[in-house]
């Protein structure tokens, strides 16, 4: 599967993504450990602030911003659609742990965020989002 976006021309960078990963993995490993719905309120705000494109109220995004520029990470261009869609799986990954957690499944909850944790680990250690390989499989499916 080709990596390229035949819908945006947006890039962006992937060591802000890592970057922001490993905070929602920060917030999401504290909300397992300590089932306090408070910590996924801050990720599910951190992911709808990046949703609807205003990063300058990201909390992650902010933090991101401030160790690039900090420890001056060259960035590392890539397509911003593949990513999109993946922040959109977070999004709704992230409704269902509060949804659970509110009805009290907490069970559920913590077992829907370790596969959120499982995915942006992915991303933050081996820079492999599994949301931008189904994106790039939607992709394929639409083009057939």
């Amino acid at each position: 599967m080709s990596h390229s976006c035949p819908i945006s021309q947006r890039r962006i960078d992937s060591n802000f993504v890592r970057i922001v990963s490993s905070l929602v993995i920060l917030f999401t490993l504290l909300f397992c450990m300590t089932e306090m719905i408070f910590f996924i309120w801050v990720v599910i705000f951190d992911f709808v602030t990046r949703a609807f494109r205003k990063e300058s109220f990201s909390p992650f995004g902010t933090v991101a911003k401030c160790i690039v520029s900090i420890w001056h990470i060259k960035p590392h261009y890539t397509d911003e659609s593949p990513k999109r869609f993946a922040l959109y799986l977070g999004l709704g990954m992230t409704t269902f742990v509060l949804l659970f957690a509110l009805v009290g499944l907490m069970k559920t909850a913590v077992a829907i965020a370790l596969i959120l944790i499982i995915c942006a680990f992915l991303e933050v250690l081996f820079d492999f989002c599994i949301g931008c390989k189904l994106y790039y499989l939607q992709q394929l499916v639409k083009g057939i």
